[in-house]
């Protein structure tokens, strides 16, 4: 018997380490259970990546899920998470759902992702509750299943919600890369139909990633600049394994940094459609869109890191837009999750209302809020030392960082140091990884780069 622990919004392990049908069934069982508990024979919706072996694993999950009497829902094809939530979020009856993807990880991970009744990541204490209720044997389960189209309707969705005039009239040239992700063909369908110039690379059918890693980061995304380039395209948009984030790279070929785009589409909801509310985004959100969210006047509210809490603040209501660590984004007005395919059409909307380039965009959005210079790292350290590290940040108060005396301190999580100039630092041990990250900002990369090397010594116990 395998240990299976949640973590996240879910289960992740290896195809060579744990994650086989026998384990699937396992966490299945016990999410099933809970469910079928509360809601006999409710809805439940089971999608899947374009990993090798995720169909199989998600034909296994829908049979467990039936035989607790649920009516299942099993996806006819591979489909981004987005897609799924949707499903869950416009069926009253249903009571949750399973993704089978380990998202952004690498091609030899697999995942369950749970989601709960309105399509987002099901909460700690129902993840606290399913790992208590995974049995110790696979259950010996054998059926059929039938299947749905769930992308037909999300494409439809997305659709319905684009601003068609604006984007007919921005005559852009796109390319989209999958990353040979759950995406793959959707996107570039979607912008085709609204009259975009679209050439999507990478939208194979290859299970194992062809040694990408399906993440928006370099080195990544370096196909996909070198393609921008090659083509004369505007932009590139780059998705991550499950759709839930994408990547921007200019009509240069550069990557734009992941914050400044949030800003912008801060911008565009707001100036170019018309919406408010407040912004919900974690304590390693740039400064950038805090002033953006000054300029525009709406409330920010800062939470910790994970998307539970920016889930939470959205249940809530009246939020235009929450941003999880990565920046990927939830904007509840056009979609109940996190959207990579969305984020898309509102960068080409924005491109399309002011015909600007995205250098001209974010030339003028530091024109307006300043330069700064963001960067991240992840420290890697043992278990105990991690540990350790956890027991200490909430007392620590250090004098100087990096030469500058931090004006104010912060817990909350992990620690957050921010100095007189406007730069800051936070140090947070991972809760589900077994690395420190260690963000920075300042205005600039000189500064920032010294403050990353204070938080790094700073993880290492140099305190």
């Amino acid at each position: 018997m395998q240990v299976i622990h949640f973590v996240a919004d879910g289960w992740y392990a290896r195809y060579d380490d744990g994650f086989e049908v026998g384990n699937v069934s396992r966490v299945v069982d016990a999410a099933a259970s809970l469910w079928s508990a509360s809601m006999p024979g409710a809805a439940v919706y089971v999608g899947y990546d374009t990993r090798d072996g995720s169909d199989e694993f998600a034909r296994a999950a829908a049979v467990v899920l039936s035989a607790h009497g649920l009516d299942v829902h099993l996806s006819d094809s591979a489909c981004p998470t987005p897609a799924l939530a949707r499903a869950i979020n416009t069926d009253q009856g249903a009571c949750g759902g399973v993704m089978v993807t380990a998202s952004q990880r690498p091609a030899g991970m697999g995942g369950l992702r749970i989601r709960c009744a309105d399509g987002s990541a099901v909460d700690a204490l129902d993840l606290e509750t399913m790992e208590a209720l995974v049995p110790p044997d696979a259950p010996d389960i054998t059926g059929e299943v039938g299947t749905v189209d769930l992308m037909g309707p999300y494409l439809r969705t997305l659709h319905g919600l684009a601003d068609h005039e604006a984007l007919a009239g921005s005559s852009l040239s796109v390319v989209v890369d999958p990353m040979y992700g759950a995406a793959r063909g959707h996107l570039a369908h979607l912008l085709e139909e609204e009259g975009l110039d679209v050439h999507e690379m990478h939208g194979d059918a290859v299970g194992d990633f062809g040694g990408l890693h399906p993440e928006v980061f370099e080195p990544w995304v370096d196909d996909c600049e070198r393609e921008v380039v090659e083509k004369g395209a505007d932009l590139g948009i780059v998705c991550e394994g499950a759709g839930d984030r994408i990547g921007i790279v200019d009509e240069r070929g550069n990557l734009v940094p992941a914050h400044k785009v949030v800003a912008l589409i801060m911008d565009h909801l707001v100036e170019g459609r018309g919406l408010s509310g407040r912004i919900i985004v974690p304590q390693s959100a740039s400064a950038l869109v805090k002033r953006q969210a000054e300029r525009l006047g709406c409330e920010v509210v800062v939470c910790a890191a994970g998307f539970c809490w920016v889930h939470d603040e959205i249940v809530r209501g009246g939020v235009l837009l929450g941003c999880d660590e990565l920046c990927g984004m939830c904007v509840p007005a056009l979609a109940p999750t996190r959207d990579g395919l969305m984020e898309a059409l509102l960068v080409c909307e924005l491109m399309g209302t002011t015909h600007l380039t995205l250098t001209e965009l974010v030339d003028d959005l530091e024109a307006r809020l300043g330069h700064m210079d963001y960067g991240r790292r992840d420290v890697r350290l043992g278990s105990a030392e991690i540990q350790t590290l956890r027991n200490v940040l909430p007392g620590a108060n250090p004098a100087s960082v990096a030469g500058q005396v931090p004006v104010h301190v912060n817990h909350m999580d992990g620690i957050r140091l921010e100095m007189e100039d406007g730069s800051w630092l936070l140090v947070r041990p991972s809760r589900t990884e077994p690395f420190v990250r260690v963000t920075a900002e300042c205005s600039s990369a000189a500064g920032r780069d010294a403050l990353l090397d204070a938080g790094a010594a700073l993880a290492h116990g140099d305190m």
